[in-house]
């Protein structure tokens, strides 16, 4: 297409486009396996950040909220920098796969904090103070009641999380992870068409989005019992 002298058929080559999909999708399961990781991590450590973050004993409290206002407030690329090219200066070296997984777990882990934060503190307190009355255990109340609860008020921005995870996992390609977008960036240096493989990845992540968002309404509904 051709409008006053600007070709647009220029910007997004559908051959290439067509011909490197295979090469580019095989990035793509090393894509999906950082943002399971890393969310995994992310899962586990935020809800302990969340509980320590709302308790009352200050060598809990404190160290927690440093480190969730630390993780929010470092670009992600920073510290994928500081895992893979600092730390070996003092004898730590990870593997490019291993500093991508460490860097977003830890990452997303505050601020999967701070949404557990939330969601454990609009479950009505009366339900601790019933389980308490009961004699429950603490971890037991928390697992049995309180969770199930929190979990389906968490659910949505919990996506939102993983969805910038997926995303971000684009910026593992500058420590040499062989990611989706380290795959569109090799097709781009060799065939001299950086926009045609940008558009064609982002029509890559796009979908996947989609799918995790299909997911979020599956478990919503499922938790919807718990209100």
């Amino acid at each position: 297409m051709n409008f006053n002298g600007f070709d647009f058929g220029g910007l997004f080559d559908i051959e290439l486009a067509i011909k490197s999909l295979p090469f580019v999708l095989q990035g793509l399961p090393m894509t999906i396996f950082i943002s399971i990781a890393g969310m995994g991590i992310g899962l586990v450590l935020g809800l302990f950040l969340a509980l320590a973050r709302g308790s009352k004993k200050i060598l809990l409290r404190w160290p927690s909220r440093i480190y969730i206002s630390f993780m929010r407030g470092t670009p992600m690329l920073v510290f994928l920098f500081i895992l893979y090219f600092g730390l070996p200066v003092v004898g730590i070296e990870f593997t490019a796969l291993t500093a991508a997984i460490i860097g977003f777990g830890l990452n997303s882990a505050a601020y999967i904090a701070e949404i557990d934060r939330s969601s454990l503190n609009s479950v009505d307190k009366g339900q601790w103070e019933s389980a308490k009355a009961l004699n429950m255990p603490y971890w037991t109340t928390l697992q049995k009641i309180i969770l199930p609860q929190a979990t389906r008020i968490a659910i949505p921005p919990l996506t939102n999380v993983l969805m910038d995870i997926v995303k971000a996992t684009s910026l593992a390609a500058v420590i040499t992870v062989p990611e989706l977008f380290q795959k569109t960036q090799i097709v781009a240096g060799r065939e001299f068409d950086a926009m045609t493989m940008y558009v064609l990845v982002a029509l890559i992540y796009w979908p996947i989005c989609i799918i995790i968002g299909f997911i979020q309404e599956s478990l919503e509904k499922r938790y919807s019992s718990f209100l």
